[in-house]
């Protein structure tokens, strides 16, 4: 048993470059499907931007590293997206609140992260490295307790976890056992009904190549409207699709609302781009979605997630 629980002596940040590496998944090297196939994205309303997604900058930030050191030597780290940015803040503001606490009080400590930055946060970069710091936080005290986390919250709820895969191919998910496969829609609602109507194509394909069981979901990327989905949602209702993400922003709550109304027998997913339990209560305050999901180093880290 720890009889004194080592404080936090110092925070060390590090850019990651290289190809594949660190928390950005974006970096990826030219000609890898999820930045250089068609998707669509918030920027396809704009043809020079369809081809892709490196084109308007979705790696520009890059990923870092956080270390915390405890005063017994212990190292909790954890990586994210934000690249020198975030290692900017992290070294600018949030150090401060971070040397000479208790690294158990991740409540606090998050509070005070939260709080400080919100004349210029409460979304977005900052939130993602306030995420990225308390993840390394999490990290430390499981090293020092020489737990798993996820015994410091409770401990299992089940033996076994199964995995869908997102990606282009569908039939590679099936047949490597996942139990659902997420594709990508190819075309925007700026390229009209002749794209809604290859997206309906697009997806139909893979309906028939995985037959009428396997769980298909689709990644809007935030990039439709409100009667675009409606439209092409109605279109694939044969192909028992088993959840559309992120038809819209996550801001446009009155969206969700008017699509639910619209599909109520249909499920829609979103929440990988939102923010704190401020943003998370807006989504689920109307009950117009299914499913929501957090990204632990995006929202806030593990302690906001919780």
């Amino acid at each position: 048993m720890v009889k004194d629980f080592p404080k936090i002596k110092a925070v060390r940040t590090y850019v990651i470059d290289g190809v594949g590496s660190g928390g950005d998944y974006h970096n990826v090297k030219g000609g890898h499907w999820l930045v250089d196939t068609s998707i669509s994205t918030p920027m396809s309303r704009w043809e020079q931007y369809r081809a892709s997604r490196l084109s308007w900058g979705i790696n520009v930030l890059g990923s870092f590293c956080v270390e915390i050191e405890g005063t017994d030597g212990t190292v909790g780290f954890a990586t994210g997206f934000g690249g020198p940015p975030a290692c900017w803040l992290v070294h600018q503001h949030f150090e401060r609140f971070l040397i000479g606490a208790d690294p158990r009080d991740t409540n606090h400590i998050f509070e005070q992260l939260y709080r400080s930055s919100m004349f210029y946060g409460r979304k977005g970069l900052p939130v993602a490295v306030i995420s990225v710091i308390d993840l390394a936080l999490w990290d430390l005290q499981g090293k020092v307790r020489n737990e798993p986390v996820y015994k410091l919250i409770g401990g299992a709820t089940r033996q076994k976890l199964d995995f869908y895969c997102t990606g282009p191919e569908p039939t590679a998910a099936k047949s490597m056992g996942f139990w659902g496969a997420k594709v990508p829609l190819p075309y925007c609602p700026e390229e009209g009904q002749a794209g809604l109507k290859k997206n309906v194509e697009f997806l139909r394909k893979h309906r028939e190549s995985v037959g009428p069981d396997f769980p298909i979901m689709v990644d809007c990327y935030m990039s439709l409207n409100v009667q675009y989905t409606i439209e092409i949602v109605k279109a694939c209702l044969d192909l028992n699709i088993n959840w559309w993400e992120e038809c819209l922003s996550p801001d446009d709550t009155d969206g969700f609302a008017l699509i639910k109304r619209a599909h109520p027998q249909v499920k829609f997913t979103t929440g990988e781009h939102e923010y704190s339990r401020y943003g998370f209560r807006k989504l689920i305050e109307g009950r117009n979605l299914d499913i929501i999901q957090p990204d632990v180093m995006w929202l806030g880290g593990l302690t906001e997630l919780l």
